[in-house]
């Protein structure tokens, strides 16, 4: 598997430097445009005022990412039903990534992308569970 990692991301590690991985899936699942845009900076931007380089974490084409673009970070927020990365927990993986389809990552699918990449911090604002409307989406979430 190709895993992407930015450059700024690398070099804070290679350099011994804090780099806190974040979640891609509030942004094309858990606010509507442009609210998900601003919040994706707003949550970089507090990484980075906390002395940390930010590494947003995505499948990007079927490249699993650590430290997304800002043009990979606006197309998973400016979407819609029938235009939107899939949410990705870390069962979803591989199916996303052979597809060659963008995906969103969940907290489970963060943690084991940013492990890979040898971020050993992450922020959330919170782990999933089983969502409405499961009975007909099965969307239960694998973080718990």
């Amino acid at each position: 598997m190709k895993l992407v990692i930015a450059p700024e991301v690398q070099a804070a590690l290679d350099a011994g430097r804090p780099v806190v991985a974040l979640e891609s899936t509030v942004i094309s699942h858990g606010l509507p445009y442009p609210h998900n845009l601003e919040l994706a900076g707003a949550m970089e931007q507090e990484v980075r005022d906390s002395g940390a380089v930010p590494a947003t974490v995505g499948i990007v084409a079927g490249v699993p990412t650590v430290g997304m673009d800002p043009a990979a970070i606006e197309r998973f927020a400016r979407t819609d039903s029938h235009n939107r990365p899939s949410k990705v927990s870390r069962r979803d993986l591989g199916y996303v990534i052979a597809a060659g389809g963008d995906g969103a990552t969940t907290v489970a699918a963060t943690m084991a992308l940013a492990h890979l990449a040898g971020v050993q911090v992450f922020a959330t604002g919170g782990i999933g569970g089983v969502h409405r409307g499961a009975r007909e989406s099965w969307d239960v979430s694998a973080d718990l």
